[in-house]
């Protein structure tokens, strides 16, 4: 693992963007993160292709997760995330975008089309990440095992109350959501972690020198062999 300590959360979104832009060209394949972290990422990029100094065309994104319950037009859903916070201010065709879809009758069914969506773009080229405060990254939760496929989730409590910023309630907060597995994401060729907040230093700790363990599933980022995190605090 390479540890990369930013001076504030700008840098660390500079640094990220930075090295997602080392991996455009037509045919690239970005696995995508929400969240708050991202943001700063995307905004920095959205700049520099307005700016006409990066393109988009031609690359292909999968995005981790998608609460179920939610269309992709409701306000808090990760497919109008990434529309508002990237597509929409980028060159990239729309229909080379992949979300899941939360609002897919059979859950199971949707997570076999979007594994087999994720096995039929190959691995990314590089996937970005966040992670959670209890270690979870996409929406692998910790358990007493994880999966290797997509597969639907029940978000734990404090997952729960840190994205109910996002909401009017934590009772509006799904209760369930779809991810990629931790073979997707650690098939990556290239994985990007991004973590900003105080709050966020121990689960860093844990995933960066704690022993690998199914309690905190970013621990396992251990195993791969180009893993960059990124943090605006020292740890």
């Amino acid at each position: 693992m390479k540890l990369v300590r930013a001076k504030d959360y700008q840098e660390l979104s500079r640094l990220a963007a930075e090295l997602i832009m080392a991996k455009l060209r037509p045919g690239a394949v970005l696995g995508l993160a929400t969240g708050s972290t991202p943001i700063g990422a995307y905004e920095y990029l959205s700049k520099k292709c307005k700016a006409g100094e990066i393109s988009f065309t031609g690359v292909k994104t999968i995005n981790l997760d998608e609460y179920m319950g939610l269309n992709a037009d409701a306000p808090q859903s990760y497919r109008r995330f990434m529309n508002e916070n990237l597509f929409n201010n980028v060159d990239i065709d729309k229909a080379q975008t992949f979300v899941p879809d939360g609002m897919a009758p059979d859950v199971n069914a949707e997570a076999a089309r979007y594994e087999a969506l994720y096995d039929s773009l190959g691995r990314a080229d590089l996937q970005l990440l966040g992670i959670g405060v209890n270690g979870h990254i996409g929406f692998n939760e910790p358990a007493e095992a994880l999966s290797l496929a997509t597969h639907a989730v029940t978000l734990t409590e404090s997952t729960r109350i840190a994205n109910s910023r996002d909401f009017n309630s934590l009772e509006e907060v799904p209760t369930h959501a779809i991810t990629l597995g931790m073979g997707a994401i650690m098939k990556a060729e290239k994985i990007v972690l991004i973590a900003s907040g105080e709050n966020k230093r121990n689960a860093i700790q844990k995933t960066v020198s704690g022993r690998i363990s199914c309690a905190v599933p970013a621990s396992f980022l251990q195993l791969h062999p180009d893993v960059t995190i990124i943090t605006d605090f020292d740890l």
